[in-house]
């Protein structure tokens, strides 16, 4: 369309554009077409689409959004070959599906691989760094787990696919609790001080019976709060 062929306030064009009213039945026409088969190869791909998706699934999905919709809206395009660009897209990610079940170095390569952020309620600063993950993002994972202190978790991944797996201890031990900042007047809510501890608040590192001033033995940082634990009754719950 020129420059010159465009009125304002031209609601015929704004509503319908250049063609005619009639072809709004034939873009249901074509939506419906192009949803059932979209349907129909979603489905062959696999249950995993219809859940978290990995990497190369989000790929899927963003270019099966932009396959469907000029088939549906563009006079000059047929709905065969929209159809057709949707099965070559069946045949790449079930290729892709194959590869990365032969080949673990081919898996790791496209999908990437899980990285440990806590061990034993210690968090790994240089994994963080690497899945550019920050501790605010770590502890509200943690907290959506019911666990409010970094000594109550044993373990946490942060999968290939971009979600944490928490794993609590069996036991409760002294820690960085880990309530919001904004929150000032929770705090020994659910805890209880441990005398002699501190907990660095950098990786939460616990020391017992040092002075404040040394520097943490895992992060080297010199930053230090008073180490609290769990309450037995609440973890019981």
């Amino acid at each position: 369309m020129k420059k010159e062929d465009i009125e304002p306030w031209d609601w015929n064009r704004i509503l319908f554009g250049e063609a005619p009213m009639e072809f709004l039945v034939e873009v249901f026409l074509r939506t419906a077409i192009m949803y059932v088969v979209l349907l129909v190869i979603v489905r062959l791909m696999g249950k995993r689409m219809g859940g978290q998706l990995t990497v190369s699934e989000l790929a899927v999905m963003v270019t099966l959004g932009a396959i469907v919709s000029p088939a549906m809206q563009i006079p000059q395009l047929g709905v065969l070959m929209g159809i057709m660009i949707l099965i070559c897209a069946l045949i790449f990610q079930r290729g892709l599906n194959l590869a990365e079940f032969s080949s673990r170095k081919f898996e790791r390569l496209s999908q990437g691989t899980t990285g440990t952020l806590v061990k034993n309620g210690v968090i790994q600063l240089k994994e963080m760094s690497r899945s550019k993950i920050s501790r605010q993002q770590l502890f509200s994972a943690i907290r959506g787990k019911s666990i409010y202190n970094l000594g109550d978790v044993g373990r946490v991944y942060f999968e290939a696919c971009g979600v944490f797996s928490i794993y609590r201890k069996d036991e409760t031990s002294p820690g960085l609790q880990i309530f919001p900042p904004s929150d000032q007047g929770i705090n020994g809510y659910l805890q209880e001080i441990v005398e002699g501890a501190h907990a660095c608040t950098v990786c939460g590192n616990v020391k017992f019976n040092e002075t404040e001033s040394q520097s943490c033995n895992n992060c080297e940082a010199n930053d230090w709060v008073v180490a609290t634990v769990t309450l037995t009754s609440q973890t019981e719950n």
